[in-house]
This record gives C-alpha cells, structure tokens and sequence, in this order.
C-alpha cells in the first residue's frame, strides 16, 4: 500500500474504449520493462504475477497500432523484452499528459486541500 502523500496528486487513466486504457500501473510496468529487460522482472518489482503482467502488456500490444512491448522466448541465453519505439512514444505521452493535467490543475487541488479538515497525528 502506497503512503498518504503530503499534498494531493492526479492518477490519470486514459481510456479509449472498453477494456482498453491506461494509466498509472500500465505507465509504471512499461517503465520498469525498460529498465529490467523484462516482464517478469518489471512484474515482480510491482507485486504483481508473471501472468498478469504479460495480459498487461497483451492488451497494450492490442490497443495500439504496433506492440509497445517486443519480447524474445527464454533458453540458453535467456529472453527479454524492451519497450519498441512506439512503446516509449506512449509512455513519454502518458507522462507528458499526467504533466500537464498536475501543473493545469494545481490551483484547484490547493484549493480543494486548504477545504480539507485537519487529522491529527496518529489518528
């Protein structure tokens, strides 16, 4: 479970119709693919089950015109994946994106934060 942030902040998910979308954890495991080299290893990092992080990443592969992932099969050598060009497009996308709507709307979640009440520590 993540900590309560000190200061409010956006979770942006993009959703372009049903079941296809993404946001923070799709951003995330494209994220960690690029830095791991894999899918499992991204998947593992985020808690999450070799499964699950390769449906991830077969419905992105699905929604956009090209995969977003390409990966080669495990052996000798052992497999691995990367992030393709389109893959770090969408990503540097969604993050811009997430940029945006944080510094568009900075104002309003001040101003929603000062209508909070106050908790006191450790309660």
């Amino acid at each position: 479970m993540e900590p309560v942030p000190d200061s409010p902040r956006l979770r942006i998910r993009i959703v372009f119709g049903d079941g296809e979308m993404i946001g923070p954890g799709k951003a995330e495991l494209l994220e960690r693919i690029a830095r791991c080299g894999s899918i499992a290893a991204a998947g593992r990092e985020m808690g999450m089950s070799y499964k699950r992080a390769w449906q991830l990443i077969g419905t992105l592969n699905a929604m956009f015109r090209a995969p977003l992932v390409e990966s080669t099969r495990g052996g000798p050598g052992g497999g691995g994946a990367v992030l393709s060009e389109l893959g770090q497009e969408v990503l540097t996308l969604y993050r811009a994106f997430e940029d945006d709507a944080a510094q568009g709307g900075a104002a309003r979640l001040a101003a929603m934060q000062a209508l909070l009440r106050d908790i006191p520590e450790g309660k």
